[in-house]
């Protein structure tokens, strides 16, 4: 078939408009693609005026190498209060801190309006010992005030020699005047995982921190537990107050433990790496016996992993008061065999979709005005939340993702000693037992 000599033109008029809108997406893309690599130049020209003027007029010489880490920090510190740079010092504490020894008072700790503050402190360590609580503000180590520092500096003054003391100035809500605690810092070891049969057929397993090993070890306790029962166990106390949280994998493992199938957690960032799913796999420990969980405002990160993991597959009873809200994944990315960069990489959602960033799970059961025990904190402090935290993550829209499927001998003196002691663990035991009879 021939063309005309003006559907010739008309055909190459076509072409030439395709072409040009083809070229102006190109161009656009091209542009849209420079944005996101565009270097800020007036900022960083101003940058680097002020790093001339700190080098020449500043009352001390600064070597370079302090200047821009100091830059570093203070560009890290704006984003959220858990990214960090980690120089060779702090890069081995946390290599150190979770298989479950290091050196320090035994405290989890923040930074608020220029304080120390307190989120937890760790089971069996010096400060717990001492009376430290969750939510104590130190504004004095020894004779140095706290205000002005940052949180490395007041750690490191916090740190030392084992056997030397030091005197915590600390602000506790309730009381008219500061409180002053003296601590012996000694080597901290955390045990992971503690057990005991609190009655008969009744286990009680305390989580003190998620390490690497934490998932292994809470199978040996339980096992441990059944062959001192000398029968498998009818119900189950799973303790995760003042658990600070640690490694995520543990978290998954403990979670792992007590479901058969179906979503633990799962994460949503800006990259791909970013974006992981953790699944249950057959075989529940506890053969799907009752289990009751406890929390309060000092169980964070991996802690309400595993609550609100075990909230949504309605395998467990949480108990206790609203969570203390980290919803937030850090990753570890090296930047030499001495540093790295410790940055805010995701948030995590429970199985049902929930992004508990400066929320918090809430507890099934509400348990307010309880009485002070070991592990837990009296009615009158508030405990520190990641919504409290300067600068914290938002708790974001959570993405589109489909819902989870569905010591003592039992006699009448020990169940007064035990409400008197941990009165939270005694209704703990008595919702279980209901749970128990209910099950039969």
């Amino acid at each position: 078939m021939k063309l005309s000599t003006r559907g010739l033109l008309l055909l190459l008029t076509g072409l030439i408009l395709g072409l040009s809108i083809s070229i102006g997406h190109g161009v656009l893309a091209e542009r849209e693609a420079a944005q996101k690599t565009y270097l800020p130049l007036e900022e960083l020209r101003t940058f680097t005026d002020i790093f001339a003027r700190i080098k020449n007029d500043y009352v001390e010489e600064v070597d370079d190498k302090t200047l821009i880490e100091n830059a570093i920090r203070g560009m890290l510190s704006g984003l959220d209060p858990h990214s960090a740079y980690l120089d060779e010092e702090s890069f081995n504490e946390l290599k150190v801190g979770t298989t479950g020894e290091f050196g320090g008072l035994g405290i989890e700790v923040g930074m608020e309006d220029g304080f120390v503050k307190v989120i937890s402190p760790i089971d069996d360590t010096p400060a717990q010992r001492a009376g430290v609580m969750a939510g104590d503000l130190i504004i004095r180590l020894d004779d140095t005030p706290v205000k002005g520092l940052n949180l490395r500096d007041a750690v490191n003054l916090m740190r030392g020699k084992p056997g030397t003391d030091i005197l915590l100035t600390i602000v506790r809500e309730g009381e008219d005047k500061p409180l002053k605690i003296k601590v012996t810092r000694d080597i901290i070891k955390v045990q992971s995982v503690k057990s005991r049969l609190i009655e008969p057929n009744v286990g009680y397993v305390r989580v003190t921190q998620f390490q690497a090993n934490t998932g292994d070890n809470l199978y040996d306790a339980i096992d441990k537990l059944g062959k001192e029962n000398k029968a498998p166990l009818k119900g189950m106390v799973l303790d995760l107050r003042n658990n600070p949280g640690g490694v995520l994998n543990a978290a998954v493992d403990v979670s792992d433990a007590f479901l058969e199938d179906g979503l633990i957690v799962y994460t949503e960032g800006r990259i791909n790496d970013s974006k992981l799913s953790f699944k249950a796999t057959p075989n529940d420990v506890l053969n799907g016996v009752p289990l009751v969980v406890l929390v309060n405002g000092g169980s964070a990160s991996a802690s309400e992993i595993v609550a609100g993991a075990l909230q949504d597959h309605k395998r467990a009873l949480i108990l206790g008061s609203k969570t203390f809200g980290k919803g937030s994944v850090q990753t570890i990315l090296p930047l030499s065999e001495d540093t790295a960069l410790k940055l805010t990489t995701a948030r995590y959602y429970t199985p049902s979709g929930r992004s508990i960033q400066a929320e918090g799970i809430e507890p099934d059961i509400e348990l307010d005005h309880l009485k002070v025990s070991s592990v837990d904190t009296p009615d009158t402090v508030d405990h520190l939340k990641e919504a409290d935290l300067s600068r914290h993550l938002q708790n974001g829209t959570p993405p589109a993702k489909p819902a989870a499927a569905e010591e003592g001998d039992g006699k009448k003196g020990d169940r007064i000693s035990l409400a008197k002691q941990d009165y939270q663990l005694y209704e703990a035991v008595n919702m279980l037992k209901g749970l128990i009879l209910l099950k039969k």
